[in-house]
């Protein structure tokens, strides 16, 4: 038996004995997959976990960058309270058609905004609406991670938590000669978490469903 085979029955058994079946959650996947959507979203249990993390934080405005099919949208939007919000970015108008469409098929039509566009346009206009957050997301373009950050940055609370991503790579990441974008986007994003102050973080290792990679978990001081 592969890794693989073996990394996918272990997701399958903790998904069977931990995730309930969501009917919302397999209707987003079903209508993504149906309009040729990339199937690059986080795996079910990956969800989950980031549907517990925003729990645990108590979160009640979430801003996620990279909506793909509103997947991950509505697992956050799970997590929230009744006055909860998730602002979602993402730069595909056909992807966001389809996000909105699942959005609103779940019944979170009212507590996520998608906004479509490139995110280095749009979260200028989020600082400037005066919008804060306490969960940031990132889960989009590898290359512009680092100016990610320095927009999540500008756009925290105090404690907030930043989750991004596809940081390992398939062990790429540690590659100092990469001339991947992707990558080089990452580790310049590790880089930054290295040296700025105003941040506490540590990265994640992951197999299963989606193969191997991980994530970046911080917290702003």
């Amino acid at each position: 038996m592969t890794e693989l085979n073996v990394w996918h029955n272990v997701d399958d058994y903790f998904m069977t004995k931990l995730l309930p079946e969501n009917e919302h959650l397999n209707s987003a996947l079903q209508a993504n997959k149906a309009a040729g959507i990339p199937e690059i979203d986080v795996s079910p249990t990956q969800g989950k976990l980031l549907y517990l993390l925003a729990k645990m934080k108590s979160a009640v405005n979430i801003l996620e960058i990279g909506t793909l099919g509103g997947y991950s949208s509505i697992c956050l939007a799970q997590a929230l309270p009744q006055a909860g919000k998730v602002v979602t970015l993402e730069i595909n108008e056909d992807y966001a058609k389809i996000a909105k469409q699942n959005i609103e098929n779940a019944g979170y039509e009212q507590m996520i905004e998608v906004i479509v566009g490139n995110a280095l346009d749009t979260l200028p206009n989020l600082k400037k609406a005066g919008l804060l957050f306490d969960f940031i997301f990132i889960d989009a373009d590898k290359p512009n991670n680092p100016a990610y950050l320095e927009w999540a940055l500008k756009l925290a609370q105090a404690g907030a938590v930043i989750i991004a991503d596809n940081v390992v790579r398939n062990g790429a990441v540690t590659d100092e000669n990469s001339e991947d974008e992707r990558v080089r986007g990452v580790q310049e994003f590790v880089d930054l978490l290295k040296a700025d102050p105003r941040i506490e973080a540590t990265a994640i290792q992951t197999v299963g469903v989606k193969g191997y990679d991980g994530f970046v978990l911080a917290i702003v001081n």
